[in-house]
């Protein structure tokens, strides 16, 4: 398993941003696909972006697609979740995960591919 740590998150207002990153240690960090998972009170935890460790395959959720990017730098072991325009409804635990993949461009979008996680950073948007 790879170690896992996030920072970045904090209380912003509705339309203001954040980058939230997530940096890894312990493994080959770039054997790893990586994915950005939200869980807000009272409901489940959800994925909102996964990319492959080559950086070239990346999944969006539709409720974020346009506002997010998920990007990693292989060469820091961090993955960045840049998030713009934010909305009350993003407010959640933010947590970054890692899964072993077979090939460069595998992602997932499961959580039960993933087994490494981060303890997680609060993101709180006001309106």
């Amino acid at each position: 398993q790879v170690q896992l740590v996030e920072s970045g998150g904090g209380l912003v207002q509705a339309g203001d941003s954040l980058r939230l990153s997530c940096a890894a240690s312990g493994r080959t960090f770039s054997n790893y696909a990586m994915g950005w998972f939200r869980q807000a009170p009272g409901e489940e935890r959800e994925i909102v972006a996964a990319i492959s460790w080559s950086g070239s395959n990346i999944y969006y959720s539709d409720s974020v697609k346009g506002r997010f990017t998920i990007a990693r730098d292989n060469a820091k072991n961090t993955v960045y979740l840049q998030m713009n325009s934010l909305k009350p409804d993003d407010t959640a635990v933010y947590y970054c995960a890692a899964g072993v993949a077979s090939t460069d461009w595998e992602i997932f979008t499961k959580l039960s591919m993933y087994d490494s996680w981060g303890q997680g950073t609060q993101v709180a948007v006001s309106s």
